[in-house]
């Protein structure tokens, strides 16, 4: 079940919430303080954050900031009563997904929650382990079987990004779109040069290849037997 951190202080809405989130399926852990809201977030398996923004211990996109260092990508969704447009602007800033002012109808709160929901999924995992595979995304390190691989950060990405699409084939379009953030085909061959270091580094001799070359689609990164 998709489970959903409420952070907010004040009784009557957090009650509101909590009845329309649950009716729709969601599970809700409701905090009312930035410290155990935090707690809660990084033990992990929370899957989108609602966040008011005063609360007693701090202003909430202190919290969103400080996971957003720390490497989380949870999703999340600003609550304030704060509602002008710098407001807005300055709580997509500090790592917020959307931004709701007070008053709102539960409707229209719940409908940007499925919209945050159906984004894809690149969770928000820092620690990956598949296989021989160990990637440390907060410390920017990778290893197989124990062997450190010398990855340069764009080599982590890339690999970060196979790795979460397991079986899968990975089209040049789509890493130069989601990898390098371009939104069109330059006329280079950048995706198969560093693709190509990778697999060097990745697949060394006598061991089982895990990034595998589709001609004339893109790559697969096969889930170790």
């Amino acid at each position: 079940m998709t489970q959903i951190l409420l952070l907010e202080d004040d009784p009557g809405t957090a009650d509101e919430i909590q009845l329309e989130l649950a009716a729709a399926g969601y599970a809700v852990v409701h905090r009312t303080t930035l410290a155990a809201a935090a707690e809660v977030t990084r033990a992990g398996g929370i899957d989108l954050l609602i966040v008011d923004r005063q609360l007693p211990d701090g202003e909430g996109l202190e919290l969103i900031a400080a996971l957003r260092a720390e490497g989380f990508r949870t999703p999340a969704l600003v609550l304030s009563a704060l509602g002008s447009l710098d407001d807005r602007v300055r709580g997509l800033r500090a790592g917020g997904d959307d931004y709701l002012p007070k008053p709102f109808a539960l409707v229209e709160l719940l409908a940007r929650v499925e919209a945050l929901l159906r984004r894809p999924d690149e969770r928000r995992d820092t620690r990956l382990i598949v296989g021989p595979l160990d990637l440390d995304l907060l410390e920017g390190k990778a290893s197989r079987a124990g062997r450190p691989l010398d990855l340069l950060p764009r080599e982590l990405k890339l690999l970060d990004y196979l790795v979460r699409r397991p079986g899968r084939i990975v089209t040049r379009s789509m890493l130069l779109q989601d990898v390098w953030g371009y939104t069109f085909e330059p006329n280079s061959n950048v995706v198969d040069v560093h693709m190509g270091r990778l697999r060097r580094k990745v697949d060394g001799e006598g061991e089982p290849q895990l990034i595998r070359n589709v001609r004339g689609q893109g790559y697969v990164f096969d889930v170790p037997a």
